[in-house]
């Protein structure tokens, strides 16, 4: 069963398409990675998925009801993200309470056990907090509502190496005591890929891809030799990035569909190939420019 659908949903705000037909599917019991680049529409989708604001168009569906204003869709799922609107006036205690008065499946002692771990004072405020410390009461209620959609925007923001750790280890802990639908937002895709199942990229409000972490690692793969040996070896390969070396040598990053044939042949004529972390795939499949960074340097 699809816990969260969008079905060529987009979203306009004034002149700008935020987002753009989006469509994809995310099933029951698994942790989905959303990657993409600042400006792709990753919050906005979020929010549409969380209630939070409407569609433009399109269809979107959490447990099966649209979301918008839906109290039963806000009691079974969650959406931690840096601007969290909490009450002031409530200490951080009485924030966990009011958290266990509104979700089925709160954990209290989870969330106290946490509090405690990540050294928390329960009689502090929300507004007090540094923000490091304010994104970890985030994902502390994250974790302790254990809703069965919990979708976590940058969650780590402001935190150190080490509470990111923890709090990753945490997530996949309860997660594997108690399976819910999870997605999780990043800009540091080597930090939850160990997490993930699925991972869905986002380029201007359309979905680049939608597969699993063991798929994406092997949908791409870099060739490497002399610039017109790889010139003519190109032709009729689907390119997603080339650049140049030094000594007339250059690189290309394709799909990967070859036969055992072509990558043979290939290599008989002095071409080399390697693999691509999925970190550095989504980088060079969500960037604007099919160069890189070196080209502005080189713009007239």
């Amino acid at each position: 069963m699809s816990v969260l659908k969008f079905n060529k949903v987009t979203k306009i705000y004034g002149k700008k398409k935020v987002l753009d037909e989006l469509t994809f599917s995310i099933g029951e019991n698994k942790i989905t990675g959303l990657i993409g680049r600042n400006g792709a529409g990753k919050t906005t989708m979020l929010q549409i998925a969380a209630g939070f604001i409407r569609e433009s168009s399109g269809e979107v569906r959490v447990f099966g009801e649209s979301p918008f204003n839906n109290l039963s869709v806000s009691a079974n799922m969650v959406m931690v993200d840096n601007d969290m609107n909490l009450p002031a006036s409530l200490s951080l205690d009485e924030l966990l309470d009011s958290a266990a008065s509104f979700y089925p499946n709160w954990d209290m002692k989870l969330a106290r056990n946490l509090m405690s771990y990540f050294r928390l004072d329960l009689k502090q405020h929300h507004t007090g907090l540094s923000k490091g410390m304010k994104n970890t009461f985030h994902a502390i209620l994250g974790l302790a509502s254990r809703c069965p959609l919990t979708i976590f925007d940058e969650p780590t923001n402001g935190m150190d190496a080490g509470v990111r750790k923890d709090f990753y280890r945490a997530l996949l802990k309860d997660y594997l005591a108690n399976p819910r639908t999870i997605i999780i937002s990043s800009h540091h895709l080597n930090e939850v890929e160990d997490l993930l199942e699925d991972i869905l990229v986002l380029k201007d409000g359309r979905q680049l891809l939608h597969m699993t972490v063991e798929d994406m690692r092997e949908y791409a793969v870099i060739v490497s030799g002399r610039d017109d040996m790889l010139n003519d070896w190109l032709s009729g390969h689907e390119l997603f990035h080339r650049n140049s070396t030094d000594f007339g040598k250059s690189y290309a990053l394709i799909r990967n569909n070859l036969s055992e044939g072509q990558i043979t042949s290939a290599m008989n004529k002095g071409l080399k190939f390697s693999t691509i972390s999925n970190e550095d795939l989504c980088l060079y499949l969500t960037s604007q420019e099919k160069g890189g960074i070196d080209d502005v340097f080189t713009k007239n």
